[in-house]
Formats: structure tokens, C-alpha cells, sequence
């Protein structure tokens, strides 16, 4: 990308999407990624696309020069062209988004709280397929043991329809709507409020192996819910009109995620607590955790309904089951304004990945 095309972009960004006042404000976060890079092995590699291959150590140095030079950006934006080559991120980026739901719980079950919330069972296992052969590096196998040797695990309509986990004591809460249970477990963390006002976060823990059904193609595709029309709010507000109904669609989505209490969160995959507005989900073979982008799209105002341009820094602190490819999830935050967003979040968005041109240029030396 030309210089000039590079001063353009730059000049372009905005911290007030983002609710920060400073770039010092990114620090916290950019040293979470930072840490996450320097726990990889220095000498692997990091990215390998065609013209461009990174070591995890040549991404660390990357964001470190950033981490640098961040108390220059308030009054001198133009370090980030000067300093940083913007390799465009290609084909485009479809942006969704996701939140921290609250949800009403109790510790024990009765009354209206008669749905549990499971953390990690004992008889789940797992297993890198790696051990076994190269060809399925990155993969691994989720099963049980059975009768007659290793099976898949209980899928969604085995655990909340047959109630396979009854008696094995791993019921961590109990909540008193499923449809609330099933897009906690898309979000993969929440919050429980329980009746006495505490607050307990809960965290994703683990999942069953099985392959996740987009609940929203399914509505469209069986024509409960026109295309145009959708979001989440309108599966939530088909869901509750529709209870029989909305049972059947959610067992058709085998894929379950398994949950823990915690007093912090919520967690990211690089262990590290999320940042509203700056944290995204990626696919990790395409994007490597701990990056840092620039993302350029729009985001609905939850004032006045309007569009508002989106144009920010943001770091490759998690993942997601149907994060694949260049699309990514922005993390929206928690509340009623964050589940506006998160709900409502279907853009065609540009990405740039940011790389130091010390680095590049060291590596076109050698």
C-alpha cells in the first residue's frame, strides 16, 4: 500500500467509537496480546500468507513498537502511517457481534429456576489428533467412553431433552428460561444475578465436540423469520412465541458449551479479560491471536437507530465456533446497549493488519 493511501487511512481513525479518551487508553490490552505472543514459541511461525510470513517473535516486536510510541499518538496520529505498513485483510470482513448477557439464576433449583447451567462434566474427554498424524495438526477429538469403546459426546438434544448430566452433580446454576441458557452459550460468557443481588460471571469452560448450527439460517431457511428482518432480538421475540417450536430448532444445533463461576471476566482465548469496542474474535489460522487491526465499518447508534462510523484499532484477543475465515466478532461489552449492538451487527467491513516496517524491512534484507 502507497504511503499516501497509508497517511489517508491513518489520519482517519477514531478513539470516540470506542468510548477512549487517549491512545494510552489501548496499553492495557496491547500488553495482554503482547504477553500472550511471547507465551508462543519464539522461532514458529506466526503468519504464513502469500508475501508475508512472521515469526511470533517478529509479531511481538510489532506490537511492542506500538505499546512504544502510544503516548505520541494523541498529538502526532501520523507515527501510525509512518511506522506501520496496513496490509488489507482480504476478501472483505462480514462483522458480527457479540455481548455479556445477564441472566437471572439461582444456586439451587426451585420455584421458577428449573433450568441448569453445567460446568465441565467428568466423563468428557479430549484429545490432540496431532499425536497420531501430522495431517491433523490443530485438530482434536472430543468423545466418552462408552461400552464398547469411544463415542461422541452427548449432543444438545441427549443433554437438555433425555437429560444425560442428571446425577452427575455438575449442575453449577439454574436459570428459568432454556432460550436464555441457549444464547448464553453462544455468547460463551455472561453474567448470573441471583436473587439476594449478587453477581457471579460465568465463563465458558468447555464444549461437546459437536458441530454449531446457526440458529438464524435455520428461521430463514424454514421461513420463520424473512432474511431482512433478521437479528437476534427477532429470533429471541419468534423463540418466546414459539416455545414447542423454538425446542425443536435449538436441538438441531448439537453443538453445547459447558460453563464456570467466576469473580472476573469475561476471559478471551488469550486468557486475558475482553475490552468493549476493542477486542474482536478471529479465526486463528487466519489471523493470528494477539494482532492488531485496524477495522473500518459502521455501527448502529442505539440513541437514534442511525448508522455511525466505525473506525478504530482493535486486537485478536479471542475465538469463536463459527469464527471462520476473515469474519470476526466485535466484542460489544454488557448491558442493554451492548445487546442492541451484538444483535443488530451484520456488516460488510475492511480489515488492516498492522506490521511494523522495521520489521518488514529487516526481513527483505535478509
Amino acid at each position: 500500500m502507497s504511503d499516501s493511501k497509508t497517511e489517508e487511512l491513518a489520519s482517519g481513525l477514531s478513539l470516540k467509537p470506542q468510548g477512549l479518551a487517549s491512545w494510552t487508553e489501548l496499553r492495557p490490552g496491547l500488553e495482554e496480546s503482547l504477553k500472550y505472543i511471547l507465551r508462543r514459541n519464539q522461532n514458529a511461525v506466526a503468519v504464513k500468507r502469500p508475501g508475508l510470513t512472521l515469526t511470533w517473535k517478529e509479531l511481538g516486536d510489532s506490537v511492542a513498537e506500538l505499546i512504544a510510541i502510544l503516548p505520541k499518538l494523541d498529538s502526532n496520529p501520523e507515527y501510525l502511517a509512518e511506522r506501520f505498513d496496513w496490509l488489507k485483510v482480504s476478501p472483505k470482513t462480514l462483522l458480527t457481534g457479540y455481548y455479556e448477557p445477564w441472566l437471572e439464576a439461582s444456586h439451587e433449583r426451585g420455584g421458577r429456576y428449573q433450568y441448569p447451567l453445567y460446568g465441565v462434566p467428568d466423563d468428557l474427554k479430549m484429545i490432540r489428533l496431532d499425536q497420531f498424524h501430522p495431517r491433523w495438526k490443530g485438530q482434536s477429538l472430543v468423545y466418552r467412553e462408552g461400552e464398547d469403546g469411544i463415542e461422541p459426546y452427548y449432543d444438545r438434544e441427549a443433554i437438555d431433552g433425555e437429560r444425560a448430566l442428571v446425577g452427575k452433580g455438575k449442575e453449577i446454576a439454574w436459570a428459568k428460561d432454556p432460550v436464555d441458557i441457549f444464547f448464553l452459550q453462544i455468547q460463551g460468557s455472561g453474567r448470573l444475578v441471583y436473587p439476594d443481588g449478587s453477581v457471579k460471571h460465568i465463563l465458558y469452560g468447555g464444549k461437546n465436540g459437536h458441530q454449531y448450527v446457526s440458529l438464524g439460517k435455520l428461521l430463514i431457511n424454514r421461513g420463520h423469520v424473512p432474511r431482512e428482518e433478521m437479528s437476534m432480538q427477532r429470533i429471541k421475540q419468534f423463540m418466546d412465541k414459539n416455545p414447542y417450536t423454538a425446542q425443536k430448532l435449538m436441538f438441531e444445533n448439537p453443538s453445547y458449551v459447558f460453563f464456570r463461576l467466576s469473580d472476573e471476566g469475561p476471559y478471551g482465548s488469550i486468557s486475558s479479560i475482553l475490552t468493549p469496542r476493542v477486542s474482536v474474535a478471529v479465526d486463528r489460522t487466519m489471523i493470528p491471536l494477539g494482532s492488531v487491526l485496524a477495522l473500518k465499518t459502521g455501527l448502529l447508534d442505539y440513541e437514534n437507530g442511525g448508522v455511525e462510523p466505525f473506525f478504530s484499532l482493535v486486537l485478536a484477543q479471542d475465538t469463536g465456533g463459527a469464527i471462520k475465515g476473515t469474519r470476526m466478532d466485535l466484542f460489544c461489552g454488557s448491558g442493554e446497549e451492548a445487546e442492541f449492538l451484538a444483535g443488530h451487527l451484520q456488516e460488510d467491513s475492511e480489515v488492516f493488519f498492522l506490521v511494523s516496517k522495521r520489521i518488514l524491512t529487516t526481513k527483505t534484507a535478509d
